[in-house]
């Protein structure tokens, strides 16, 4: 490949020269910062568990004047079937980071295990595609030369598709839950080249899992005040263990307000507001605690739950994860 007489000072560049080294992985898992209020891109078995038809949209603009940030909507579904004792949803989710564009739709199932009135135990199973591909034209490759001179970034590449699958567990209550999740089973490869993207899927490898391990619980202060503890643990083999922790408060069921902290990563603020039983609006700025921050001005995302009402049945009080 040829030398860019150009300066790496930006995420997005550094990806595409890492995309043209040919070889990439097909799969990683977006970031959010508000996960606790939606859990089913990391894990199925959270689908149902709220025990009514949960519709969640979430924007996230990582990175702000980074160019080539992370750009990541994702829409997700779910609610419960046979009476509670199953959960069915659907996830999905568009990402642009750099010239690479990731589109990824999958269904989760769910079964519902009560173990007493206030609790169950769920088993969890997802499935689905994920498609990729990179806008190689688009590149400036130095300050005078286009994309479209350069055989190695002249030519789009094609759609790569590969499918995937995952597992977990999810015990919840009126004011604790546990998650314990693998979202993505098998390692897919995307090898680049000028003639196309050639997808290599690999058998299951354990040492290449990533695992997640959620928790949450709701403390009541007194009739006014509720506070909202939670934490998440992502860990991989041969990697440190990314840590989320977070306390937000609920102030009159109706503002929430919080911090959040991530290893290596972002501390973040958090404001929400309980619109009424049904519907949740929320919002959080992070602010990097690593070098990128010097380059951009923290991200932003937006988060919108809204609980739909079944015939004959009411939602007394709002979900608290």
């Amino acid at each position: 490949m040829k030398k860019f007489n150009i300066q790496l000072k930006t995420f997005g560049l550094v990806l595409i020269l890492a995309l043209a080294t040919q070889t990439g992985k097909a799969q990683y898992d977006a970031m959010f910062t508000q996960y606790m209020f939606n859990e089913m891109f990391i894990n199925p078995a959270y689908a149902g568990s709220k025990e009514a038809m949960s519709a969640t949209m979430m924007h996230r603009q990582q990175w702000v004047n980074f160019p080539g940030r992370p750009i990541t909507t994702s829409f997700s579904l779910h609610g419960p079937i046979e009476g509670n004792k199953m959960g069915a949803g659907l996830s999905i989710l568009n990402e642009k980071i750099g010239v690479l564009t990731r589109n990824l739709i999958y269904g989760s199932y769910a079964y519902r295990l009560k173990l007493d009135d206030k609790s169950t135990l769920a088993m969890g199973l997802m499935g689905g595609i994920e498609n990729q591909s990179n806008k190689f034209g688009t590149v400036k490759v130095s300050n005078d030369v286009s994309a479209a001179s350069d055989p190695q970034f002249a030519q789009n590449s094609p759609n790569a598709v590969a499918p995937n699958f995952g597992a977990g567990f999810y015990y919840n209550s009126k004011t604790l839950y546990v998650g314990l999740s693998i979202p993505r089973l098998i390692d897919n490869q995307v090898t680049f080249g000028n003639s196309g993207s050639v997808v290599k899927t690999t058998r299951l490898d354990p040492t290449k899992f990533t695992y997640y391990l959620t928790g949450g619980y709701l403390f009541t202060l007194n009739e006014d005040f509720k506070l909202r503890a939670n934490t998440m643990l992502k860990m991989v083999k041969n990697a440190p263990i990314q840590i989320d922790l977070g306390a937000n408060l609920l102030i009159q069921e109706t503002f929430w307000t919080g911090l959040s902290f991530r290893s290596g990563s972002s501390i973040a603020a958090i404001l929400g507001f309980q619109v009424n039983k049904q519907m949740l609006v929320c919002y959080s700025y992070d602010y990097g605690v690593n070098k990128i921050q010097k380059y951009s001005q923290g991200s932003h995302e937006i988060a919108l739950n809204y609980l739909f009402s079944f015939t004959g049945r009411k939602i007394v009080t709002p979900r608290y994860f």
